[in-house]
Parts: C-alpha cells; sequence; structure tokens
C-alpha cells in the first residue's frame, strides 16, 4: 500500500516514515528539499517536491499529514504567525483538493493538530469533548482541523491527532532542554504548576498505526500518555534521569519578556488525557514518565 506523508523529514515523520517502510509499506514523502529525503528517512523512501507533482491517477490509500513551519523556533511576530498558518492551513487546503482530483480517493486521512486547541485551563481535566480556545495556537488547531476535515465530504475516513510533547532522541524540545540540564543550570518554568501532557514518539508512531488498520477510528484524538505531569514533576523527572540537580528556576516574567506571546507555550497548563484512546483499549508501551525519559536518555 501507498502511503504520502507531508511534513515527513521532521522529528516524527522521519521516525513515522522509517516504521511504515520496515513494515512494507511504501513511503513517499512531500518535502522541498528531495534529494536529502532517503538521507533523512532511510534507503527505499520516495520524495515529492511539490503537491503540484501529484496526478489524478495516482493512488495513495493513505495520506499523513505532518507539515508546518516549527511553532517554537522564532518569536512570534505577525509575519511569523502568518508562517505557522499558512504552512498548516493552506497546504491542508492544497491537499485536499488534489485528493477531490484524484481518480481512486484515499481511504484515510491523518491530520496532525496539537493540544494546544485546548489553551490555558489550569488544573481541569481535558478530553476529546473539551472545548477549543481562542488564543493563536487554539485557533491555528481548530482552522486546521477544519481544513483536514473537509475530507469528508469526498468519502475519505478523517483521523485528527491533538499531540502533547513528543519524546524521542535526536531531536524534538526535549533536546533543546538537555544541554542546560546537563550543565545543571536546569529548572522549573515559572511557578512550574502548568500541567504538561507528555507522549513517547513510539507511542505516536503505534497510535498512527492503529488508525491506518482501524477502520472504525475516526475524528479528533488525544495523543498523550494517560499520566500527565507538572513542569515541576517533568523538571524533577529529567534532572533525576541525568543525575543533575535542578536549581534555576525561570521566573515567569523573564520567559514572558524573552518570548512574548509565544511565553503561553511553555507556562500554558493543559492537563490532558487519550480518552478515546483508552477507550478503544489504546495499549501504551510508555504510560509514566520516568519510563519514557530513561528509554529517550538511553540514546542520548
Amino acid at each position: 500500500m501507498n502511503i504520502l506523508i507531508t511534513g515527513g523529514t521532521g522529528f516524527i515523520g522521519r521516525a513515522l516514515a522509517q516504521n511504515l517502510a520496515k513494515q512494507g509499506y511504501e513511503v513517499t514523502v512531500l518535502s522541498r528539499n528531495p534529494d536529502t529525503v532517503e538521507k533523512i528517512c532511510g534507503h527505499g523512501i520516495k520524495a515529492l517536491d511539490s503537491l503540484d507533482k501529484l496526478k489524478p491517477e495516482d493512488t495513495y490509500p493513505v495520506i499523513i499529514n505532518l507539515a508546518g513551519a516549527p511553532i517554537f523556533d522564532v518569536r512570534w511576530s505577525d509575519a511569523r504567525k502568518k508562517v505557522i498558518r499558512d504552512s498548516r492551513i493552506n497546504l491542508t487546503n492544497q491537499l485536499v483538493a488534489c485528493m477531490a482530483a484524484m481518480i481512486v480517493k484515499p481511504v484515510l486521512l491523518i491530520s496532525g493538530s496539537a493540544i494546544g486547541y485546548y489553551g490555558e485551563h489550569g488544573d481541569t481535566v481535558l478530553t476529546e469533548q473539551s472545548a477549543t480556545y481562542t488564543d493563536f495556537s487554539g485557533q491555528l488547531c481548530a482552522d486546521w482541523e477544519a481544513e483536514a476535515k473537509k475530507a469528508e465530504l469526498l468519502g475519505v475516513r478523517v483521523c485528527i491527532i491533538r499531540t502533547g510533547l513528543v519524546l524521542g532522541d535526536s531531536g524534538g524540545l526535549l533536546q533543546r532542554m538537555l544541554l542546560p540540564f546537563r550543565l545543571g543550570l536546569g529548572g522549573r518554568l515559572g511557578n512550574g504548576q502548568q500541567w504538561m501532557s507528555w507522549i513517547h514518539r513510539e507511542d505516536w508512531i503505534a497510535i498512527a498505526n492503529k488508525m491506518i488498520t482501524n477502520a472504525s477510528m475516526q475524528g479528533a484524538y488525544n495523543a498523550t500518555a494517560p499520566n500527565p505531569v507538572t513542569n515541576s514533576e517533568f523538571t524533577k523527572a529529567l534532572a533525576d534521569g541525568l543525575k543533575r540537580p535542578a536549581l534555576l528556576p525561570v521566573p515567569a516574567c523573564l520567559l514572558k519578556l524573552l518570548l512574548g506571546e509565544m511565553s503561553a507555550l511553555v507556562l500554558g497548563s493543559q492537563r490532558v488525557l487519550p480518552e478515546r484512546l483508552l477507550a478503544e483499549g489504546f495499549k501504551f508501551q510508555y504510560n509514566d514518565l520516568s519510563s519514557a525519559l530513561t528509554e529517550v536518555l538511553s540514546h542520548e
């Protein structure tokens, strides 16, 4: 079976592409730099440099849409927020238009989103039924999901993955945290009471695989482990895993000064549970933060 992945050279996408290829799927990755796809994703992964190259006779039973400009790389100016939105919403709109032109429509579209959909909710437990929040991140996720759901009008099954903080080796937010923590310069962010909903990358990939093989799955799913932690708990677990102290908290006022509106990503609190996945019997390989960090740090 042919699978097309947008955003397939990213932190999640490249590991997913490798996993699917090992299972025998024929994987094509959309990338502006097609010459680097095999190097990043592995031997045998095909490359597509533009959606304009898709032909009506092309057949992809499964399309996985993970494309999007990094949300935490650059301070959010109005211009940067436009890049972030366009790279997700406009591309998804173009992708659905390509699907509409296909003679044989895809069976499944798996499309990315994030738990930023829910916004700031303090200690409130959030499930897939919780309402969205109308800050930048919440509106971004809601609009991104709405574009993906338009594929349902083509008869395509659509699964939305609302992703939390993804833990894995060689990338992601955790990779940025390792150096200061290794130097003993880590610490909680703000008061440390904000909830962090995380997931190991291998569990994220297992969720995508389940969506491919289980035709009854449809709609939005929270891709977060069943045991979220506070920022203070996360900080302690990471410091313990590295056998370093975590003595230098970063005040919220400093984060707001340095990051501006983007500080909501690290100071916001989302206590998210994967209610729908658990109800469908999904088994997480990494249920607790300690085991997840132990596995990730074993590669470092």
